[in-house]
């Protein structure tokens, strides 16, 4: 707000790259915000307004008024990687009249994230976490759903990721210059830093945080049994430690995606971490990390609509050294997200 009473001229929403949709509608301020919370999800709006060069009222306005529409929420996740933990992509072929109800089964699943309906609405994509490679057989042989309507499961461990976690879609979007990215950056994770082992409160930490990333600190408090110092000294930790990430999940609509592909390839071995490493750089690849089986390369892949994913896979993805072969298969439908992952309770669908 400027100081004759009038709105800035970035909050009316009416500037270059507003996306049509009424008061929710994204535009390049937003896509700004948005960029900032991803690298800092708790950053007080004071912070994130001072990079982004507007006040913070602006910022409030923006962040508020999406969050109430539902198109913008912020969450503090568990990062794998730094926990020690072992990520399994499971895909559960299913009989055509049982597939919401396993799919949903599974959502429900506290060590799952990421369930959706894939192809013809007969199989089922998820990401399963176990504490270790030891609980693998736990994981694939009690956890899963037991019913006759399952017809195959398989199951790849992810071996080494080469985006995704903390490195969001909208960090590719050039929303941010280096300069702003920096500023909202926290430091680096030491990458031979010895796994971190949470505490029942901690796990009560990321169940609140899971559901909304900006929860108030009395709230965390609460929930976590500690004063309001400790939870502030513990995110500090957790965050110094690589443990904790924030994400923002946003309605894809609004930057212009309107299809999500998950595809597999079988690139030659000596030619995976090239491959991996060039598909990590492209603008459409929102996951991508290199799995045991057949096919070695797993990717989530996010288009406008399906002559763009055409598009893609004859030029970027046929450009790739190594692959050998390709599948691919379009997401219909999306049942949980990436949270919570310590409690029983159901993502939210989209």
């Amino acid at each position: 707000m400027k100081s004759d009473g009038k709105p800035e001229a970035a909050d009316r929403g009416s500037g270059t790259g507003a996306v049509p949709g009424g008061p929710t509608g994204f535009d390049a301020l937003d896509h700004r915000l948005i960029h900032a919370l991803q690298l800092d999800g708790r950053a007080p709006f004071s912070r994130i307004a001072a990079v982004l060069g507007v006040s913070d009222q602006t910022v409030a306005r923006r962040y508020t008024r999406h969050r109430t529409h539902g198109t913008l929420k912020v969450l503090g996740l568990p990062n794998a990687q730094a926990l020690g933990e072992v990520q399994w992509l499971v895909r559960v072929q299913c009989t055509p009249d049982a597939a919401v109800a396993v799919a949903e089964a599974l959502a429900r699943r506290p060590d799952t994230s990421w369930v959706s309906m894939m192809s013809g609405g007969t199989e089922i994509s998820a990401v399963c976490r176990a504490v270790s490679s030891d609980h693998s057989d736990v994981l694939l042989l009690r956890k899963l759903p037991r019913t006759p309507s399952v017809i195959g499961v398989t199951a790849h461990c992810q071996l080494h990721q080469f985006f995704g976690g903390p490195q969001g879609l909208i960090n590719k979007s050039g929303a941010l210059t280096d300069e702003q990215i920096a500023r909202l950056s926290p430091s680096p994770r030491d990458p031979d830093a010895a796994p971190v082992t949470l505490t029942d409160a901690d796990r009560r930490l990321f169940d609140v945080l899971a559901r909304d990333g900006r929860t108030p600190l009395a709230e965390l408090a609460a929930a976590t049994g500690w004063s309001p110092t400790t939870v502030r000294r513990r995110f500090a930790e957790l965050r110094a430690n690589g443990v904790l990430y924030y994400d923002v999940d946003y309605d894809l609509r609004q930057f212009g995606y309107g299809v999500m592909v998950a595809l597999w390839l079988s690139v030659e071995p000596a030619r995976l971490d090239a491959a991996g490493q060039a598909m990590a750089a492209h603008p459409e690849v929102a996951y991508a990390c290199a799995t045991t089986g057949p096919n070695n390369l797993f990717a989530s892949v996010l288009c406008r609509d399906v002559g763009a994913v055409y598009t893609y896979l004859t030029t970027r993805v046929a450009a790739l050294p190594g692959v050998r072969s390709m599948e691919s298969a379009p997401r219909i439908r999306h049942i949980k997200g990436p949270g919570p992952l310590f409690s029983a309770a159901p993502g939210r669908r989209r």
